[in-house]
């Protein structure tokens, strides 16, 4: 049997694999590509998470492509919205017939005589089977889809209710008149607190420490007013910058007056809760804004369930599970007939694929990233990861157009490989974790695992929007580091590199 072949695999199928093949169907028509996908559907996390009130933590005309305009009035969607606007873009481009369902990515070695990825794939049947590629994009995300983290609760075994991680939420769990205790701090318990409340007894969050958390309105009513008005692209582009322009204000804000809004934002929260709640108890982190991700809560929803008496936070530590709740640290038991660990995320490197390059096997944390995109000494391969301090698809769709401008500029040199390499300059410049300044304990379990990165360009990771945007379109390709080689026609076996043309 002939080895299947294509011009790029993109592993995933979520919103970044799907938003990679839009990208690559615009702006590089003619290559082929397939899309690997180890679930059954497209989506992602939006088809995963099938919780209470599952919904986007950015708005949607920064998560949204930068191709395909968002329509809704809710600028605060939940995940069935999402997982539309994710199927209208594939549709549109025609990506289904691309995708490959249950094929999970188990390696992927490169060879630098032949140009090539092999990739290694096991099929829905189990079954394990290869093909190639010149160009490997991983858009598969940054967690691991088989389970959720969960700390270790003496006596969990005990409890006398369901168990639910968010990860894994069973479609006919009945919450309705009961007793519902979540464990957890983050987006994913500040989602469902409010929601299981509408029809819970009572729902309290269990948490060690707090985070900030701010509210929003669910409709933007500038981007509606401007979509009433003016045409739908123009208004969404309009909206899209005017939601940029704030998130940089903002984070740059916390980064040199934290001390301002963290005042602030805990202003804010005084004013949902009233003057006698204990929001520095329960409301007040020990950090500031931005060393973690605030929380967003739409139309102030958590704070109104509390106020009515729906909703409960408890911040103390935990001493134990017994049968009928949790038990803390003070000697009091949070009564709870259903428990739900929201207890954050296992991170997944590149989907957990195995690399190799001309038979060695590639230790990710000893690579240094470049630009953000791409890994040094990692021939003709692209990873999506999204920003920290503002919405993933911004991030995304800046990959993209990068590595469709890098597929142009490989045409026209004739060269079938491009690399990041250290320049002499380089090698002893300082380095540093894959992402500084965010501290949040999935991303602290696992930043050993990740890239390294320099303390000056092209190595930078930079989570900076505007200047991401800026080298996607139109910087420099060829900048000293980046090498293409590999002449179409070379000899087998020897890589050869090509004197740099005029930059593309």
């Amino acid at each position: 049997m002939e080895q299947e072949h294509f011009d790029v695999v993109i592993v995933g199928a979520g919103v970044s694999g799907i938003g990679a093949a839009c990208h690559l169907r615009r702006r590089c028509p003619g290559k082929t590509f397939a899309i690997l996908e180890a679930r059954e559907a497209i989506g992602g996390t939006w088809d995963l998470f099938r919780y209470p009130g599952i919904r986007s933590d950015s708005d949607m005309h920064t998560f949204g492509y930068n191709f395909k305009p968002w329509r809704a009035a809710k600028a605060i969607a939940d995940g069935p919205s999402i997982r539309a606007y994710v199927q209208e873009a594939a549709d549109e481009h025609d990506v289904m017939p691309h995708i490959r369902f249950r094929q999970r990515v188990l390696a992927a070695s490169w060879s630098t005589a032949q140009a090539l990825w092999t990739v290694q794939i096991a099929g829905a049947d189990g079954s394990e089977y290869t093909l190639t590629c010149r160009f490997l994009f991983m858009c598969s995300g940054y967690y691991s889809y088989r389970e959720g983290y969960l700390p270790e609760f003496p006596g969990i075994e005990q409890f006398g209710g369901p168990v639910v991680h968010p990860q894994a939420w069973p479609e006919d769990l009945d919450y309705a008149g009961k007793q519902v205790a979540v464990i957890g701090s983050g987006a994913t318990a500040m989602t469902l607190v409010p929601a299981m409340a509408a029809e819970a007894a009572k729902v309290t969050m269990i948490q060690r420490s707090p985070t900030y958390v701010v509210s929003r309105p669910a409709e933007d009513a500038i981007a509606n007013w401007l979509g009433r008005w003016l045409p739908q692209r123009l208004a969404y582009a309009l909206t899209r910058w005017k939601n940029v322009w704030f998130q940089q204000y903002f984070y740059k804000r916390t980064r040199v007056a934290p001390a301002a809004v963290k005042a602030k934002l805990l202003g804010l929260v005084r004013q949902h809760l009233g003057p006698d709640y204990d929001v520095d108890k329960h409301f007040t982190p020990a950090y500031n804004p931005w060393d973690q991700r605030l929380c967003l809560i739409p139309d102030a929803d958590l704070f109104k369930a509390i106020r009515a008496g729906k909703a409960a936070v408890v911040t103390e530590e935990i001493a134990g599970i017994a049968p009928d709740g949790v038990r803390l640290a003070s000697g009091e038991t949070v009564p709870a007939d259903i428990l739900v660990t929201a207890t954050g995320l296992n991170l997944a490197i590149l989907g957990d694929v195995r690399l190799s390059v001309d038979g060695k096997p590639v230790s990710l944390p000893d690579t240094v990233n470049y630009k953000g995109i791409m890994f040094s000494d990692v021939p003709n391969l692209a990873n999506v990861f999204g920003y920290v301090n503002a919405s993933w698809t911004l991030r995304a769709d800046i990959t993209c157009e990068y590595v469709c401008r890098l597929l142009k500029r490989m045409d026209q040199l004739e060269m079938r490989q491009c690399t990041a390499r250290l320049r002499e300059a380089d090698r002893d410049m300082a380095l540093q974790p894959w992402i500084v300044g965010f501290t949040p304990g999935y991303m602290a379990r696992a930043m050993h695992l990740f890239p390294k990165q320099g303390n000056r360009d092209p190595w930078r990771n930079t989570q900076n929007y505007p200047l991401d945007r800026k080298m996607a379109r139109r910087g420099p390709l060829e900048d000293g580091a980046l090498t293409f080689s590999n002449p179409v026609g070379a000899a087998h076996g020897e890589e050869v590199r090509q004197p740099a043309r005029k930059a593309a």
